[in-house]
């Protein structure tokens, strides 16, 4: 990036400051706080280990330093300012999840477009939200699109405070399925066989909640495929498990015509090729369903997270706090769009043409001299892909 480039962009970094009202976090005097200048060099260098009472008032200081990106610690400690972690004295932290696009499953690098990379990263959010509200019962969240390729919840509740790095990584092993086995979604209990002297084991799949709900969600909706389908498409579709030849594939359709009911409450002992099936279900319901997290950033008791309406450096969009009943309408690539770059247009140099989506448009931009929307030349040459024009 050169000199007029970085010149512009720390101008109007500056002039978006100047107009936003940045609300800080809970607890901000006791978090550890750092941001990135706009400084000349391939290689960025975090200015940390400063307290809120060093930066001053925070929003003075956006606007006389300008960051390129600014953060704020999830951990609070006793002397936030200190030069080691040892010394600021740890006391608590929030809990962090990051979902970052470029590290989803889903997501292929080079073939998804950033919409098509967000939109997934938005589909990866609910499901951990799913985890956190439903099977943990946290209350106290902060949801923000990051800025750049993805999302962070704060969960802030009283009970997860404390919680030091091993706890944490339950909670990561638990939204990412790591361990989990079939037999923990089973409850089983003998019951007296009618007319048989000899009691028999029921086994029963949860479905109240958690792993074992989602699972038998999964089964039942396959099963009811199956239902729908001619007996030779069932058997067919059943036989594209490993494992399930042709008298297994009968036994489970069978099953499945005959025992419906059962299915729904989770017995899943109406025939052992139906307890094979749920147990392949668990496995595919893992892979579907995981909450694909950055797991250090969530066991990281100390770990530094982008503020909430700040600007990203990256993209120059805006770091947004977001209601839960905000996200089904929440496009980034509009919402995010800082006003401050909306109305008027400016000359840039692509250098890496292509199609951008932003602000509800779709631009093809190419090599040279172009007179863009601010917003979009603003996210070239946050990107590195074009340079401010000469004067």
């Amino acid at each position: 990036m050169e000199e007029r480039t970085r010149a512009y962009l720390r101008g109007r970094f500056r002039d978006h400051y100047r107009r936003t009202e940045i609300t800080p976090p809970p607890a901000a005097n006791e978090r550890e706080w750092g941001f990135i200048p706009w400084t000349e060099g391939p290689d960025t260098t975090m200015v940390r280990h400063r307290s809120l009472l060093e930066l001053g008032d925070l929003s003075e200081f956006l606007v006389r330093k300008r960051p390129r990106h600014v953060y704020f610690s999830a951990g609070r400690f006793r002397d936030p300012g200190a030069s080691s972690m040892n010394a600021k004295d740890w006391q608590s932290a929030d809990l962090v999840f990051d979902l970052d696009a470029d590290h989803l499953p889903s997501v292929t690098l080079g073939e998804d477009s950033y919409a098509e990379m967000l939109a997934k990263c938005k589909g990866a959010l609910f499901r951990l939200l799913d985890f956190l509200e439903d099977d943990f019962g946290f209350e106290d969240l902060e949801i923000v699109f990051s800025g750049g390729r993805g999302y962070h919840v704060h969960v802030r509740d009283e009970t997860v405070l404390r919680l030091d790095r091993e706890h944490r990584r339950e909670i990561v092993d638990y939204v990412r399925g790591i361990g989990l086995e079939y037999e923990h979604l089973i409850e089983t209990e003998t019951v007296a066989g009618l007319g048989r002297k000899t009691p028999t084991e029921r086994r029963t799949l949860e479905i109240e909640g958690g792993w074992g709900k989602r699972t038998h969600a999964h089964l039942m909706t396959f099963v009811d495929g199956l239902l729908e389908m001619d007996d030779d498409d069932a058997l067919e579709r059943l036989q594209e498990f490993d494992g399930i030849g042709e008298g297994k594939a009968e036994a489970t359709l069978n099953a499945a015509r005959n025992n419906r009911e059962q299915l729904a409450a989770g017995n899943v002992t109406v025939h052992t090729a139906v307890s094979q099936l749920a147990e392949r279900f668990a496995e595919r319901t893992v892979a579907d369903d995981n909450a694909p997290i950055d797991e250090p950033v969530t066991t990281d008791t100390n770990r530094l997270i982008r503020l909430p309406g700040s600007l990203h450096g990256g993209s120059g969009l805006q770091t947004v706090r977001l209601e839960r009943d905000e996200l089904d309408a929440f496009d980034p690539l509009v919402d995010a769009v800082p006003d401050t770059f909306r109305g008027h247009e400016i000359t840039v140099d692509v250098t890496d043409p292509g199609e951008v989506e932003l602000g509800g448009d779709s631009f093809t931009v190419t090599d040279g001299d172009q007179s863009l929307p601010e917003y979009v030349a603003v996210f070239l040459m946050a990107r590195g892909r074009a340079e401010k024009e000469k004067e």
